[in-house]
């Protein structure tokens, strides 16, 4: 704990001598939580964009024929036989 604290660069507050557990997770606390609340905000940014994205894409592709179209052509037999008649 103590190699933890002098990690962090913490210091104990005015009348402590050392880092007490209570202060140091109070703050781990406040930090992890405004990390985690920061995290989920920018994970929804980040989804909101690519769903942006991906419809985008999809407008694009929906805009161009998957398949083109080709004109019937008069080669089969039931062409022949109206031609004959």
């Amino acid at each position: 704990f103590l190699e933890t604290t002098a990690y962090f660069c913490m210091k104990p507050k005015m009348g402590e001598k050392e880092v007490s557990p209570h202060s140091f997770f109070s703050i781990w606390h406040e930090f992890s939580s405004d990390f985690k609340d920061f995290w989920k905000k920018e994970n929804k940014l980040i989804l909101q964009e690519r769903v942006k994205e991906a419809e985008e894409v999809c407008r694009q592709k929906k805009g161009k024929s998957l398949y083109n179209i080709r004109p019937k052509h008069d080669s089969g037999i039931v062409s022949k036989n109206r031609s004959n008649s």
